[in-house]
């Protein structure tokens, strides 16, 4: 039970998990920013849309970058960070076929 506990708890693993947020971080908020660009209200000929495209990358990325310290493991957040990045930016190869 007690190993248990200590199995779960967030370990200080910095390097790794600013390294997943920063990098990972940054190309899934483009993912997220590019899904709402085709999808979003107007599609991607909508004339105000760019801007604000441009300006929610920075925020998402912040998200993200301040959520992956709450993955248990480096490792975890760098494969987690990874496997998102590359659904979200595959769904955008599907959607521009």
């Amino acid at each position: 039970m007690i190993r248990n506990l200590r199995a779960r708890k967030i370990q200080p693993d910095w390097w790794r998990k600013t390294a997943a947020g920063i990098v990972f971080g940054f190309i899934l908020a483009l993912g997220l920013s590019g899904l709402f660009a085709w999808l979003g209200p107007g599609g991607i000929s909508a004339p105000i849309k760019s801007q604000f495209i441009m300006w929610s990358i920075a925020p998402l990325w912040m998200i993200i970058f301040s959520v992956v310290y709450l993955i248990p493991t480096g490792n975890k957040a760098l494969l987690w960070l990874g496997v998102a990045s590359a659904i979200v930016h595959l769904i955008l190869l599907m959607i521009n076929l």
